[in-house]
């Protein structure tokens, strides 16, 4: 995983984002521009943001996926030495992956560790980096990015989950044009976002929380020093007046 350059990521992974800050958030996005559009201007996360908070690589090659020349069956025999009798169309269940791949043993061989870290990684894209509105399945076209490690450490992770994130967000964005609500569906990396607003927005953070969470300052990648905050969730409407009124006029323009 750290040859595939995801390794800054393991940290991260348990912390879920806050589903009342997410739909303040996407009731001040706008898909035309990619942009959150606020009382003082319009602002974004930003490559740099993603290089600093998750510590993702932004420059190299393109994140792609081949169409695979076998089926899906004997890919995943081949890649995880484990194959599912019900693949649903190359789609698995996170937490069938999870369950079959829960401990690695001891006297594991090489090839064995592989194949758990490739379950691993698969789960972390698609319940994590690149996870779906379902949030419980992801497809197996990403096993194919983690096949060859060396290559995987070449990829530009951060600029394919920044672009994920922004369809994701204009996709939420749009349904609450017609529903004003998210229903609980959101994905890409929410926790990301959350990240970066209590870092732009100081006021909404644990920092201003009743627990009075206390922050590590020189933490690398910047998200780790909010992992030891917890803070209490409120409704969107507690954000969207933190955002829009209550000291909206606090940025931090450099993090």
């Amino acid at each position: 995983l750290a040859d595939a350059g995801l390794s800054s990521v393991l940290p991260l992974a348990p912390r879920t984002g806050d589903p009342g800050l997410i739909t303040a958030l996407v009731e001040r996005w706008r898909p035309e521009t990619s942009t959150f559009h606020m009382s003082f201007g319009e602002v974004t996360i930003t490559l740099e943001d993603v290089a600093t908070l998750a510590g993702l690589a932004i420059d190299g090659d393109a994140v792609v996926v081949d169409i695979p020349d076998e089926d899906w069956s004997a890919m995943c025999l081949r890649l995880l030495g484990w194959a599912p009798t019900d693949l649903g169309g190359g789609v698995i269940r996170i937490a069938l992956l999870r369950e079959t791949f829960d401990e690695l043993p001891l006297s594991a061989s090489p090839q064995t560790t592989e194949q758990f870290a490739r379950a691993y990684a698969l789960s972390l894209m698609g319940g994590v980096l690149f996870s779906d509105r379902s949030g419980g399945s992801v497809h197996l076209q990403y096993l194919l990015l983690v096949e060859d490690w060396r290559r995987a450490g070449r990829f530009a992770w951060g600029a394919a989950v920044l672009s994920y994130l922004y369809r994701e967000m204009g996709r939420s964005a749009l349904q609450m044009t017609t529903s004003s609500s998210l229903g609980g569906d959101f994905g890409g990396w929410s926790a990301l976002l959350m990240i970066w607003t209590w870092e732009r927005f100081p006021h909404t953070s644990p920092l201003h929380a009743e627990t009075g969470a206390q922050i590590t300052q020189d933490a690398v990648p910047r998200a780790l020093r909010w992992l030891p905050a917890h803070t209490r969730q409120h409704g969107d409407q507690f954000y969207l007046y933190k955002l829009w009124f209550d000291e909206c006029t606090t940025f931090v323009v450099s993090i």
